[in-house]
């Protein structure tokens, strides 16, 4: 049984990786959160200690540590800005971090994470868990069959994927692009993953238009071409979703073809975590080029409706 310690244990995505150290037979020892809504937890380890100053919490490790209870890793899903001082802390304090995406925000500091990795001799690992999700494993396989058969064919792609977000969204941190990154990181980050898992490395990229509910562009991956839409506004669905109250839209189209991934989500943190356990974790080089495409398309200044664009974008200049 290995050992846990989470930071950011109040927040939305904490529950999948409490239940993900439970169905993988582990701990939870100690758990982190300025804010105290974490009733949560005694649905999955109702012993773990709890603390709302990290001060405090960190004293905790120490003490554990000393009595010979050392923590195998530290869970994070704090704010996306935390992330990369979080995992230092984790691995300066003996343990293993498993991060949530995104891993960091700046590229910049998945070097200086690898540096720290070899100072301490332990780990970073991150959740993609869209590389682990059957259909998309299927897509991978399908496209690079299709290539082996007609070398030099370019795959054109449409990615749309809308999940609304209430009033509350634009009054917390989600919505400043100096801590979740913009848009394109806080929601698109682990479809650009993706992208790249089945299409190859990321030659260049675009952006349309970028506000703080919406944004879209284009990409060029080695085997395709890709119009993107991102949006976390209800006025933005399309009339089928409106038309049957569903309040998120997910799309993507290769060359005409929808590829469908609806289902097969429920457990994919879980099997995260078994391939971590088993040594076939997603590191730092396997997160880096995820991390540069989001921090391109943060930076980039939006082209408009110029050449190439996704046809929602239409709806956001």
């Amino acid at each position: 049984m290995k050992r846990f310690a989470m930071i950011g244990a109040a927040g939305y995505i904490a529950p999948r990786h409490m239940q993900a150290i439970r169905d993988t037979g582990n701990a939870l020892c100690a758990a982190y959160d300025v804010n105290d809504s974490v009733g949560i937890i005694d649905s999955y380890f109702p012993e773990a200690q709890f603390f709302t100053v990290f001060e405090k919490f960190a004293a905790s490790l120490d003490d554990a540590r000393m009595s010979g209870e050392a923590l195998d890793f530290v869970s994070i899903a704090s704010p996306n800005d935390l992330h990369a001082p979080h995992i230092r802390f984790a691995l300066r304090h003996g343990a293993h971090a498993i991060c949530e995406k995104p891993l960091v925000l700046h590229p910049a500091d998945i070097d200086t994470l690898q540096l720290v990795e070899a100072e301490t001799g332990r780990s970073v690992y991150t959740i993609l868990q869209l590389r682990l999700h059957p259909s998309v494993i299927e897509l991978k396989d399908k496209v690079a069959r299709h290539i082996a058969a007609n070398s030099g064919h370019r795959f054109a792609v449409d990615l749309t994927y809308l999940t609304s977000r209430g009033a509350w969204y634009f009054e917390s941190w989600k919505s400043d692009p100096r801590r979740a990154g913009g848009i394109a990181t806080n929601i698109g980050i682990h479809f650009f993953d993706m992208l790249s898992f089945v299409f190859g490395d990321t030659i260049d990229s675009d952006v349309t238009v970028c506000r703080d509910d919406a944004a879209a562009g284009t990409m060029r991956f080695a085997n395709a071409d890709v119009r993107w839409f991102l949006s976390v506004n209800a006025d933005h669905l399309p009339d089928e979703a409106k038309a049957t109250n569903k309040r998120t839209f997910r799309n993507i189209l290769v060359d005409g073809e929808a590829f469908e991934f609806s289902d097969g989500f429920t457990d994919l943190h879980t099997k995260s975590y078994e391939e971590i356990l088993a040594g076939r974790g997603f590191g730092l080089d396997i997160a880096r080029p995820s991390v540069v495409l989001a921090s391109s398309v943060r930076t980039a200044q939006p082209r408009g409706l110029v050449g190439e664009y996704h046809p929602m974008a239409k709806a956001i200049v």
